[in-house]
């Protein structure tokens, strides 16, 4: 079966890296079939941006629901067997797509293929699928391939660690990852926003005193334990 890949980008407040995420998309050496754009209301410029890309992109504007409803609503608008759910703020290694859709065609027991990535001056290096490691603690960033008839849907309930939330709920239905190890994509640092999942360095939580960022990392990550019923 030939597949098809659908490139799903939830942007809000993103005019400054959504040209280039576009960019890296349309330059890959295997061409998405479709490029799905959800502006979650976004007021800074963005749909004047985006305007040139029109013939090119599926372009559609909602009002702010948040990041995880513009990306099912991006979902239920595509068609591809596999797809990608690009956050705004992400560039492309020329051949991400083609890298991603090999590792599925080679391991048809997996459900979606991820890579590792560098943000900003920090490489963060990824690690072969393992269920123990991913219960502890995220490794797979959100903008993996995941295959369609695989994809079980966001918890739109869950407000931090979306990413991990789906992947610890897709090995709960016996899924699988496979792990290409390549820096296949950049997120591009904003300095008006803090981006993956709200990382934050290791150091951070070292100090005599905690951050009121650290305690939101803290709290959100005691919701997706209890939620997937994880103890350490």
């Amino acid at each position: 079966m030939t597949e098809t890949i659908s490139i799903i980008i939830p942007t809000y407040q993103h005019a400054s890296t959504i040209v280039g995420c576009i960019e890296s998309v349309l330059g890959q050496t295997r061409k998405a079939d479709e490029i799905i754009v959800i502006d979650d209301g976004s007021h800074d410029g963005t749909k004047e941006l985006l305007k040139p890309y029109l013939d090119r992109i599926d372009y559609h504007y909602q009002d702010n629901k948040g990041e995880q409803t513009a990306r099912m609503n991006g979902f239920k608008k595509s068609k591809g067997s596999l797809f990608v759910l690009c956050d705004a703020d992400l560039v492309m290694r020329p051949d991400m797509l083609e890298r991603l859709e090999k590792a599925l065609a080679e391991h048809p027991e997996a459900s979606w293929a991820y890579s590792s990535f560098r943000w900003g001056w920090k490489r963060f290096k990824s690690k072969a699928f393992d269920v123990d490691a991913l219960k502890k603690m995220n490794y797979i960033h959100t903008s993996a391939m995941i295959r369609r008839e695989h994809f079980p849907g966001m918890d739109l309930s869950v407000k931090r660690f979306q990413d991990w939330d789906l992947w610890l709920t897709m090995a709960e239905e016996g899924r699988s990852g496979i792990f290409v190890d390549e820096e296949l994509f950049r997120t591009v640092h904003d300095n008006n926003r803090l981006a993956i999942s709200g990382w934050i360095p290791s150091f951070m939580f070292k100090l005599p005193w905690k951050s009121s960022a650290v305690k939101r990392y803290e709290q959100a990550r005691k919701i997706i334990y209890a939620k997937h019923k994880i103890t350490l």
